[in-house]
């Protein structure tokens, strides 16, 4: 269970069979920068989460750091031009977070992107993005996105080797969400200053998706595919081009290329399916500055050039390239793109995560748009679903973690009035959180329960601690769920990861953060759910022995679970507990219920 996949078939394509392939198999030799360079136009940056870009690659994609030691270790391909060993990260990430800490190039050049440092733009320094925060599939294997939220972003400071400067042609694209956009600056791909200043027009080179209309009119809402050439998002000559129709798909390919004298051509397309759109073909701006361009041959990944770092978005590949691509290359890239079938959600975070519901629709909020720091204040706050600090992972040691802290009492306070806020996740006791059958979220340190002071529910309003009342003001519904805590350090788990049916085994298995059948939902009527289904007795059985198992949700006494005061899990309609038979805690261990009897392999804890 959750170990490595098959690796991906290789299929050997000469380069122009290229055009127009669909399929989920990638082709050693004929990836995006083999079909590049056989061009002429050879790439001198190549970055992504996904998979290698070279046939030939098999070096790391990027670089996980874990928030609880402080330890790294590089994600790589599955094989030689193939996809991203996401089994190698969850492994790594278990029982905490972690964050994308560096992004590697593909080419022998070394542009490598780390965290960009703060800039003329008035934000501090960027964050690495949360590594577990997006999931979908490329070629059949589960692969991780870079999810960008304000505050995150990447850049190779100084002038990258290879890439373009002072007026020489260059192009560049990149694989990212469609649905997860913005319209506050910037969220862009490519070529930036040398140090995050704004140093003037046609300083960058960088292609943008996002919902900024900055040179009016513009065709509806977008989002589009923009050049950001410094001091403007163009579409078109001067900046306005109502022709841009926009891509709105859950992956666009995102295409720009310039001369670096006179012109510049934009393109988008679905992912998945289908050819590009060429959006503009035609001269550079006449506004001053831009013929010729001025590059700087910076890199930047998630922010504008000055580290303008206010804009969302996902990110999965881009390349950027030395000379002026031909539409040849540009048609057989995005066909390759196709062909490795990304599949997904792209517009919301989806491991384990999920929103803290609050008192009148309200979410669980940190202020500062999600860019908080230790001490920031949690709040309520209208549900946002791509806000990253309204999603919370409720780890097995029971702290609720967003953006790579806890949610913490103030001080480690105890009293009535005790504030929360978000801090390191330190495994003190204001950072333990359990969820109650009535809604409330019980501190049990203190044994005060998580309070809207006097049951407001506007935004801003500064989330306490106080006396258990059952009241609206303390219901709290923690919607990623929570682990159940079990023999030997394990978790209840659902074989199958994470793609239960009916019938479907319930067992032991090593805590995953990441694993969302390990996340169970505490209801009022004393189910216990995950995936959409419950923790059932087979047979809706009563006996020793009688084995767990997933089902439909349909109230049955086999369904009802309850936590007593020793750390076990009774069945009230057979008076029986959950049980580990023998105490075994082996990977893969079948659940039962048995005659409660106070032992280790009877120790169950909801957090």
């Amino acid at each position: 269970m959750r170990g490595k996949r098959s690796v991906p078939a290789v299929l050997v394509l000469l380069f122009g069979a290229l055009v127009g392939l669909t399929g989920t198999s990638e082709a050693a030799g004929s990836l995006p920068c083999d079909i590049y360079g056989a061009a002429g136009t050879p790439c001198v940056a190549a970055h992504s989460s996904t998979r290698a870009l070279f046939g030939a690659y098999d070096g790391p994609l990027y670089q996980v750091t874990r928030a609880s030691d402080g330890a790294s270790r590089n994600i790589g391909v599955l094989t030689a031009g193939g996809y991203a060993d996401a089994a190698s990260q969850d492994t790594f990430c278990a029982a905490t977070t972690c964050r994308i800490s560096k992004v590697y190039d593909q080419t022998s050049r070394h542009n490598d992107l780390t965290p960009g440092p703060a800039g003329t733009a008035g934000m501090g320094a960027d964050r690495g993005a949360d590594a577990s925060e997006i999931a979908v599939t490329a070629g059949g294997h589960k692969v991780y996105g870079i999810w960008i939220s304000p505050g995150v972003g990447y850049r190779y400071t100084g002038a990258a080797s290879g890439v373009a400067v002072d007026g020489r042609p260059e192009g560049v694209y990149m694989v990212a969400s469609g649905t997860h956009v913005g319209s506050a600056c910037c969220f862009d791909y490519g070529n930036a200053e040398r140090t995050p200043a704004d140093t003037g027009n046609g300083h960058m080179d960088a292609v943008s998706i996002a919902t900024t209309c900055y040179f009016a009119p513009c065709t509806g809402n977008g989002p589009w595919v923009e050049a950001d050439l410094e001091n403007g998002m163009f579409q078109g000559d001067n900046g306005s081009n109502p022709d841009n129709r926009g891509n709105g798909t859950p992956f666009v390919t995102a295409v720009l290329k310039n001369d670096g004298q006179s012109r510049y051509a934009l393109k988008g397309g679905d992912s998945r399916s289908g050819s590009l759109t060429t959006w503009w073909d035609g001269a550079l701006p006449s506004r001053g500055g831009y013929r010729p361009m001025r590059q700087e041959g910076g890199i930047i990944l998630g922010t504008g050039g000055d580290n303008s770092n206010w804009n969302m978005g996902t990110f999965f590949e881009g390349v950027m390239v030395a000379g002026y691509p031909t539409d040849a290359a540009e048609n057989a890239v995005q066909s390759n793109i196709v062909s490795v079938g990304y599949a997904g959600q792209t517009n919301v975070p989806n491991g384990p995560q999920g929103t803290i519901g609050g008192p009148g629709g309200t979410c669980v909020d940190v202020a500062a748009d999600d860019t908080g720091v230790n001490g920031t204040a949690v709040q309520l706050w209208g549900c946002q679903n791509y806000a990253e600090d309204q999603h919370w992972t409720h780890m097995a040691n029971g702290s609720l973690v967003t953006i790579g802290r806890c949610l913490d009492i103030e001080n480690n306070g105890t009293v009535n009035g005790a504030r929360v806020e978000l801090w390191d996740c330190n495994g003190v006791g204001g950072q333990k959180w359990v969820q109650q059958a009535d809604g409330s979220l019980v501190n049990p340190q203190s044994g005060r329960c998580l309070d809207a002071p006097s049951g407001a529910t506007a935004n801003g309003t500064r989330l306490r601690i106080w006396d258990c009342n059952g009241s609206s003001a303390q219901k709290f519904a923690v919607n990623g769920g929570a682990p159940v805590a079990s023999p030997g350090g394990t978790c209840v788990d659902v074989a199958a990861d994470d793609s239960g049916v009916n019938g479907t085994a319930v067992q032991l298995w090593g805590c995953q953060s990441w694993a969302v059948d390990q996340h169970w939902f505490h209801r009022t009527d004393n189910s216990l759910s995950t995936l959409g289904r419950c923790l059932d007795v087979e047979n809706n059985g009563t006996v020793n022995g009688a084995q767990v198992e997933l089902w439909d949700c349909n109230g049955v006494g086999g369904q009802k679970w309850v936590q007593q005061a020793d750390g076990s899990l009774v069945n009230p309609q057979s008076g029986r507990c959950l049980d580990a038979p023998s105490g075994a805690t082996a990977n893969g261990t079948r659940l039962r219920i048995w005659d409660c009897n106070g032992s280790s392999a009877q120790k169950f804890r909801l957090g």
